[in-house]
């Protein structure tokens, strides 16, 4: 475990110099914002884009790993649903705390570091599990939010989806490569080149904003937001892990990266979900900030576990 502790650490260390330049205000929050973007829209989709067109569709999906990835997250979902309902929150509060407890941050942090950790073979199951999250999972949540507080499922619930996949340049970036690489079209050398530059800011970049947006969070609801933490950073691996390992036939490979995907902490677009919704981004805020802090050990003990 030392050995992937050590790969892992420079990582951390690039989210922790992004927590220490917002924290002593060299870095501003409205400047935080505009790296997030800029990783968002550009960085990042240029290297999903890239990734992309360089797979084939079959590359990318293993319907044995999407089956056991998605048994798995939902049956942590609903875990995370029922401890909620339990204690009588409201179902659009339930349903963030579900996100919490089930979707990690894949795409700003697994994404970079788990190509350069597990290979570049690991790229196609990671965009599966990437995938699975933005368009089930974020659907999910639209549902249960839209459909609690309009009392029913309408068509507006479904455009508000359909809209929000649209607009997410990680799914459009995603689906334009696969288009790409169906074609059966290369990329010229001096758009390949260009695509490649702009996705190698993506993992300092990325990594950096997630330490600069973790400084505006508040340790608030410790309670709630240590279970949260628990059930990401521990459950959700773990039901993976059993999905991949025991009930359905996975190719080891995959099962790793699946599991190592499922290691990762809360991901911070939940927050922005919380706070768009009105629900709870306090407690979202505080689990975001417990396990990406604690996920410095269990993201490198899942992946030496894995990789063992």
């Amino acid at each position: 475990m030392l050995a992937i502790f050590l790969k892992t650490l420079p990582f951390f260390a690039l989210i922790g110099l992004g927590y220490g330049a917002a924290k002593t205000r060299f870095f501003t929050e409205e400047a935080s914002a505009y790296l997030t973007k800029f990783v968002f829209y550009f960085a990042l989709s240029a290297m999903l884009f890239r990734f992309s067109a360089n797979l084939s569709f079959a590359e990318i999906f293993d319907a044995w790993l999407a089956m056991a990835y998605l048994w798995g997250t939902a049956f942590v979902y609903a875990v995370g649903l029922l401890v909620a309902f339990w204690r009588r929150v409201k179902v659009e509060t339930a349903a963030i705390e579900a996100q919490c407890a089930a979707i990690g941050n894949t795409g700003f942090l697994g994404v970079p570091m788990l190509a350069l950790l597990l290979g570049d073979e690991a790229v196609g199951p990671i965009i599966l599990v990437l995938s699975i999250d933005l368009i089930v999972f974020s659907s999910a949540l639209v549902i249960l939010v839209e459909g609690s507080r309009d009392g029913r499922m309408s068509l507006g619930v479904l455009k508000t989806i359909g809209m929000g996949l649209v607009k997410n340049p990680m799914i459009v970036s995603i689906t334009l490569g696969l288009a790409v690489a169906a074609s059966g079209w290369t990329l010229p050398v001096p758009v390949n080149e260009f695509v490649t530059i702009l996705g190698n800011a993506a993992t300092p970049g990325a990594l950096f904003a997630i330490g600069a947006s973790l400084a505006s969070k508040s340790a608030e609801r410790l309670f709630i937001a240590g279970w949260l933490s628990f059930a990401k950073l521990m459950l959700h691996p773990l039901f993976v892990a059993i999905a991949a390992l025991v009930l359905f036939p996975v190719e080891p490979y995959a099962a790793a990266v699946a599991v190592s995907a499922a290691s990762l902490p809360v991901a911070g677009n939940v927050f922005i979900l919380a706070q768009h919704y009105g629900t709870s981004p306090q407690r979202v805020s505080a689990s975001i900030l417990i396990s990406t802090a604690a996920s410095i050990v269990t993201v490198s003990a899942w992946i030496a576990w894995v990789t063992s």
